[in-house]
């Protein structure tokens, strides 16, 4: 839970970000969710997906 902050945009939508364990930020906006229920799913989404995803270095 340390690593997702949930906030409201300025079109009435929530969003969160995503952290690294050093506190920064690396996702910087999810997609728009309706309902903060929405956001919290979205976020256990990520929970549950990111073990298993491939990650891209862009540096």
């Amino acid at each position: 839970d340390d690593n997702f902050s949930i906030f409201k945009g300025v079109n009435d939508q929530y969003y969160f970000h995503l952290k690294a364990k050093n506190g920064e930020v690396i996702l910087s906006s999810s997609e728009g969710y309706v309902s903060e229920q929405g956001v919290k799913i979205g976020i256990d989404s990520v929970r549950r997906n990111a073990p298993d995803a491939q990650v891209k270095d862009l540096t």
